[in-house]
């Protein structure tokens, strides 16, 4: 066997393992024993030990220096093992262990804390959690930005300065959308009433299928907050039900579906290899904002998930598919980020971008983050927090250590609008498909420009190759004043 035959092999095992490890993590989170958490924390350390192990195996080195790609593809594989290689060879093999046996920890811990509303009780986890990360980052960072080096491992080529700069370019198009949203005369009428369980999974279930989930390769669960897992031939997704807002259940499906169709969409023939994932999480996001919004919650599907609201629940009172279809994109303040209309979801991703990048230069500590989340959430979006599960417990993502992955949301956000606008122009009659409840055209553009290629393409490239145009924010910011305009009579 040639020295790339043997990199490939001993990758195939590592990939296979890690696959593994996404199992215990999406067991934790949907049916797992409440009382198990600390043997699985032990579990899962013992598994990142071994897989970190085999990350910065010196015969990877080797291999590397002595392998010869025959054809471009050989040479994107060789070009992500080495970079993998390089970031896990400079991370100590005992910081890699603590972090995941603490992050596995405190899963349990914020999700108590949550449930209680007691940030008392997960802040000094936190704290702990925050001293590794502020190590990691700055082996990553080799004297460099320490943001920047954890964003790097979300968004492969991003900087913190390029986020910056794109949010500070948003901001003020976003705002005055928002607050000319907000003072418009017409206000569309919100949905009220309850919404049984059962009925509320069957719809999202429906809607899953509707956007050609596979389900012989996935399964859905319920998860405090949803999630996807798995790739190649067993892709997960997970909801949440709240009986007064169905639409919570619903869009968090689809959203999900869109990352679960990314990572079933890849090419076979890269399975157990590193182009066998999404590129990026931006362009993982991508996939689930453009299922969850520009299709899911425009006005040709919005018409056919009416009538199938109308039929399911006797106490729906909306009056017709065009006042449904303003529902749905009803632009109010909210506190939740997952439940945010499309005006306002990037402003919370920028919130968060600011306060975790804080908490990463040592400008913020934990036992103030609570206050500062408080106080910037007030001024941005005008409404006073009303309890910690609306505000700096609301999210799981710094409990499991993925501090700089937030910019992806929003980095998702631009590559959809950019994927959207070519999709548009290529398939010009797709909402006479949508209208019928079938996604299927649109999913078939996405797989062939986007999901197919899983990590072939530099995220940029692959975006850009698939759009024929630079990526900008102005397609999103375009999109957002025409769509809202007209819902809002602008």
């Amino acid at each position: 066997m040639s020295a790339f035959d043997d990199l490939l092999a001993f990758q195939r095992q590592t990939e296979a393992l890690s696959s593994i490890s996404e199992r215990l993590g999406w067991d934790q989170e949907t049916v797992m024993p409440r009382g198990a958490t600390e043997q699985r924390a032990e579990e899962v350390a013992a598994i990142e030990t071994v897989l970190h192990e085999r990350r910065t195996d010196p015969r990877i080195g080797e291999w590397l220096d002595q392998a010869e790609a025959k054809d471009a593809e050989d040479q994107r594989i060789l070009d992500l093992i080495s970079r993998e290689f390089g970031r896990a060879s400079r991370i100590p093999a005992r910081l890699a262990t603590e972090l995941a046996r603490q992050t596995s920890l405190a899963q349990g811990v914020w999700a108590d804390a949550r449930a209680k509303d007691a940030p008392e009780e997960f802040m000094p986890v936190l704290s702990d959690i925050l001293m590794l990360k502020r190590e990691e980052a700055s082996v990553l960072a080799d004297g460099g930005d320490l943001y920047g080096a954890l964003l790097d491992d979300y968004e492969p080529g991003a900087t913190q300065a390029q986020i910056a700069s794109l949010f500070n370019a948003m901001r003020p198009r976003l705002v005055a959308l928002r607050d000319e949203v907000l003072g418009a005369d017409f206000q569309p009428e919100p949905l009220n009433g309850q919404f049984a369980q059962e009925a509320q999974l069957r719809i999202a279930r429906t809607c899953a299928t509707a956007f050609g989930y596979d389900w012989t390769r996935g399964r859905m669960d319920l998860a405090v907050h949803p999630f996807s897992s798995g790739r190649w031939q067993d892709s997960r997704i997970t909801t949440r039900v709240v009986e007064t807002d169905p639409f919570n259940c619903i869009y968090s499906t689809i959203h999900e579906v869109g990352h679960s169709s990314y990572e079933l969409g890849i090419d076979s023939d890269y399975a157990f290899t590193p182009l066998g994932r999404g590129v990026s999480m931006g362009a993982h996001e991508s996939q689930s904002r453009i299922y969850e919004n520009q299709i899911g919650r425009g006005r040709a599907f919005t018409g056919w998930l009416y009538r199938r609201m109308a039929d399911t629940f006797e106490n729906f009172s909306v009056p017709d598919a065009e006042s449904f279809y303003a529902t749905v994109n009803r632009v109010t303040p909210g506190f939740i980020r997952t439940e945010a209309d499309e005006v306002q979801y990037n402003l919370h991703i920028m919130m968060r971008f600011d306060l975790e990048r804080d908490l990463i230069s040592g400008r913020l500590d934990t036992e103030d983050l609570a206050e500062a989340w408080n106080t910037r959430f007030a001024k941005d979006f005008g409404i006073a927090v009303d309890r910690p599960a609306n505000g700096v417990l609301q999210d799981v993502h710094w409990a499991v250590g993925l501090f700089g992955y937030f910019p992806t949301y929003a980095l998702g956000n631009v590559y959809a609008g950019c994927l959207n606008k070519a999709m548009q122009a290529a398939v010009p009659d797709l909402d006479r498909f949508l209208v019928m409840g079938d996604a299927g055209p649109a999913v078939e553009w996405l797989r062939e420009k986007m999901q197919r290629h899983g990590g072939l393409y530099p995220p940029r490239d692959l975006i850009e190759q698939a759009t024929g145009e630079t990526i900008s924010e102005a397609p999103l910011l375009d999109y957002l004043e025409q769509k809202f305009g007209d819902i809002y009579r602008l």
